[in-house]
């Protein structure tokens, strides 16, 4: 059997699945991965469990009885941030879509080996505490057009008023703050926040529009994050702060 990648150093991850054999593989390659694991079947459960013990990443079934995985990560995210990695299955395109609307921060359609998703938790929780490329004065706190994100502390604000990231939204919020007035394909978004070399576009996306539903004063025209056709995205604070 090949080993897992290692690594984990602790952290508590929260599996919830309804069928026993991937929750037991998945749990099994997690644990020898280093990580702390908590299982759930259901809904109620996983939530239970996140409430006794706030776990530091969910891997979550979209699939679920009763109360399915979008409801599951509706009410946890009601408690507070928390990557997830929802488990879809193949060729479900709007349920994945979807489960990226609700706040996942990635996902993983099933069937799906047991050492890729290791690595897909590994590279989330590098990424609660990235490290952007730091401004000219060295501070390492980014500010533009109202915004001022600390990717130290993980804190992001918006004209004095904290605002409610997911850890993909705060990335890629970080990296346009780092590069400002430059156009960046979805394509180098994709390997540079998201640090995938190939992966379903449509994640950049839809993590875009629900970034510019947390920072544009108005996102059906927005002004900060700009749309370059043909090419994707630029920040432009610029533009914004004149207008």
């Amino acid at each position: 059997m090949e080993q897992p990648p290692t690594g984990g150093a602790g952290a508590r991850v929260l599996v919830v699945d309804d069928d026993p054999t991937v929750a037991e593989i998945v749990t099994g390659y997690l644990d020898r991965a280093g990580y702390v694991v908590d299982r759930a079947g259901d809904g109620p459960d996983a939530l239970a469990l996140a409430a006794a013990h706030r776990p530091d990443l969910v891997v979550l079934d979209l699939m679920l009885p009763g109360m399915d995985g979008l409801e599951v990560c509706r009410r946890m995210r009601g408690q507070g941030p928390v990557p997830v990695i929802m488990l879809t299955a193949r060729g479900d395109e709007d349920d994945r879509i979807l489960g990226l609307e609700v706040g996942a921060d990635d996902y993983v359609t099933k069937p799906f080996s047991p050492r890729e998703l290791v690595l897909r938790v590994g590279s989330v929780l590098r990424r609660v505490r990235p490290v952007a490329d730091p401004p000219a004065d060295g501070s390492g706190v980014l500010r533009a057009a109202g915004l001022t994100v600390d990717p130290e502390a993980r804190r992001a604000v918006k004209d004095g008023i904290e605002l409610a990231l997911t850890v993909r939204e705060f990335d890629l919020l970080a990296f346009f703050l780092a590069h400002p007035g430059r156009a960046f394909a979805r394509e180098e978004l994709m390997r540079d926040v998201w640090g995938w070399d190939f992966g379903d576009l449509s994640t950049v996306t839809v993590h875009v529009r629900r970034l510019r539903g947390k920072v544009e004063d108005d996102p059906a025209r927005p002004r900060l994050i700009r749309t370059v056709w043909g090419v994707g995205y630029r920040f432009d604070p610029v533009t914004a702060e004149e207008g």
